[in-house]
C-alpha cells in the first residue's frame, strides 16, 4: 500500500475539539505500510455527503453524537445511498452504543475519547481492507 497515493481520511463532527482529537489520535501516518493521511473535515452531514459524492474518500470517521446529524445516520445513509463508498468508522461514547454501530452498518468503531494507542490500528488496518477490495486499475 506504500507505493498508492496518500489515503484520503474524512473525519465529521459538529465540534471541532471532537475532529481535531480524532486527527492527532490517528496521527498523519498510522502506519507505516500505510504512508501519509491526507485529512479533510467536515462540520455538517450535508458537507460529508457532498464531499463523499465528489469522490476521492477512502476512510470517513463519523462522531456518533454529532449534531444534528449524527454519524450513525449518515453511515447508513451512505450504505444505502452510494454504491462505491468510503469505509466508515463512528465513533460511540458509550459501549451499549455498539448495536446503534451495527444498525448503521458502519465497519468500525472507535471509543470517544479517542485512544491513540488503538486508533491508528483501527484506521491502518480499515485503509489495508479498503485497498485490498479495489480493483487493481483504481489502486
Amino acid at each position: 500500500m506504500n507505493d498508492a497515493a496518500p489515503a484520503t481520511v474524512l473525519v465529521y463532527s459538529h465540534r471541532p475539539e471532537v475532529r481535531a482529537a480524532v486527527r492527532t489520535a490517528v496521527g498523519r501516518r498510522p502506519a507505516g505500510d500505510v504512508g501519509a493521511l491526507t485529512w479533510l473535515e467536515c462540520e455538517t452531514g450535508d458537507d460529508v455527503i457532498a464531499t463523499v459524492d465528489s469522490g476521492g474518500v477512502d476512510l470517513c470517521i463519523l462522531d456518533g453524537e454529532a449534531q444534528p446529524t449524527g454519524g450513525l445516520a449518515l453511515a447508513r445513509q451512505m450504505v444505502e445511498e452510494i454504491a462505491d463508498r468510503p469505509t466508515t468508522c463512528v465513533l460511540i461514547a458509550r459501549q451499549p452504543d455498539r448495536w446503534l454501530a451495527h444498525w448503521s452498518r458502519a465497519d468500525a468503531t472507535l471509543s470517544f475519547p479517542v485512544d491513540p494507542l488503538t486508533a491508528p490500528a483501527v484506521v491502518a488496518e480499515l485503509l489495508r481492507e479498503r485497498a485490498e477490495r479495489r480493483p487493481a486499475s483504481r489502486r
